[in-house]
């Protein structure tokens, strides 16, 4: 029943998505005499962690229980007190727990306190499903810089817009929804200047009960219109603009917009995307979903910084030779140097298709 148990927990944990960045998504269920009597999440960042809500709510003595949680419990002040103490004053006599912390404040030690209580603690019950719920924190707690998923969505024969540059809309309703729900799943969202001159995006979520994404514009040269509804929207929806020029006078136009202004050094004609990806980690961005063109496709690929693709694929073709493709820029020089992709996903999403691959290497 372990199983069963850890499972329930994973789907309660993932109700939370997009709300705890950057703290993982936990689920908790306590289970005495082969019922559920209390169960919990990690509803919010600064909230209350899933262990203790799971023992909060529950409907008898958690005396002689176990606990199953998808993260180990935290065993440091935070936010909030340590989820072991809790744990312990419960007199839970079993934890459960699906994946480890590798937060080098958890790392193990959470584990150990439970097992040196007297706890009986059971370890990696559905682990790989416990991890790939957290695919976000494990990287950001370990790497320190986002997890970059790059999302784009093109035609049979690879066109991302006709000849002409207009794109609305190569998907259905479908699949453009299940966009904006990964738009409130990650904490950024990030285009590059020529997304921005093309099609005036605002880059909001719109689907009910979501926020919106924090919005990065790379933009080398700040040519960024004041007049564009990002910057419009500034002072409502938190907005970064990375450039490599010091332009005083519109810098300080932007800040007044509501716009943060961050200076990136230039590599080649473009920002130098790896330092503002750890720029950004320092920022609290755990997660960017890219959106960009093909050449900050490229870029982006190009310097390593891309973690995960979602490719969303319509039953149209377009043709054209001048038509933009997803990923445009010098290119790689032979399919030996091409960027690799593993762990295949495919969904059915009305007429189109959304694949999934997570990234594995590629020209650097």
């Amino acid at each position: 029943m372990d199983e069963a148990y850890m499972q329930r927990a994973i789907e309660l944990a993932k109700k939370a998505e997009g709300w705890t960045n950057p703290n993982p998504m936990v689920g908790a269920v306590v289970v005495k005499n082969g019922r559920v009597i209390g169960q919990g999440i990690h509803e919010k960042f600064g909230g209350l962690h899933a262990e203790r809500n799971a023992l909060k709510n529950c409907s008898e003595s958690p005396e002689g229980a176990t606990l199953y949680v998808t993260l180990e419990p935290c065993c440091h002040y935070g936010k909030t007190p340590p989820c072991t103490t809790a744990i312990i004053e419960s007199n839970l006599s079993r934890v459960v727990v699906g994946s480890k912390d590798p937060n080098v404040l958890v790392a193990g030690k959470g584990i150990e306190i439970l097992e040196n209580a007297g706890i009986q603690v059971a370890k990696g019950v559905l682990e790989k499903e416990c991890k790939e719920l957290n695919q976000v924190f494990f990287h950001y707690i370990t790497k320190k810089n986002p997890f970059v998923a790059m999302k784009y969505a093109m035609t049979l024969d690879g066109k991302i817009a006709a000849y002409t540059g207009q794109s609305k809309w190569i998907t259905g309703e479908t699949a453009r929804a299940h966009v904006h729900q990964l738009r409130h799943k990650y904490s950024g969202i990030m285009v590059g200047i020529g997304t921005v001159l093309q099609d005036d995006p605002k880059l909001d979520c719109r689907l009910p009960g979501t926020k919106n994404p924090i919005r990065i514009i790379c933009d080398t040269s700040l040519r960024i219109p004041l007049n564009s509804r990002i910057v419009a929207s500034a002072g409502d929806i938190q907005t970064y603009v990375a450039t490599a020029v010091n332009d005083e006078e519109k810098i300080e136009e932007l800040t007044k917009r509501g716009c943060k202004v961050v200076q990136v050094p230039k590599k080649g004609e473009h920002i130098d995307l790896k330092k503002l990806m750890v720029l950004l980690g320092q920022e609290g961005i755990d997660s960017i979903l890219l959106e960009g063109g093909g050449t900050l496709n490229y870029e982006a690929l190009h310097e390593g910084i891309v973690n995960y693709i979602y490719s969303y694929m319509a039953p149209k073709i377009l043709g054209g030779k001048d038509a933009k493709t997803a990923v445009e820029g010098q290119g790689v020089e032979s399919p030996d140097k091409a960027f690799l992709l593993k762990n295949r996903k495919i969904t059915l999403l009305g007429d189109d298709i959304l694949i999934e691959h997570e990234m594995i290497g590629g020209e650097k």
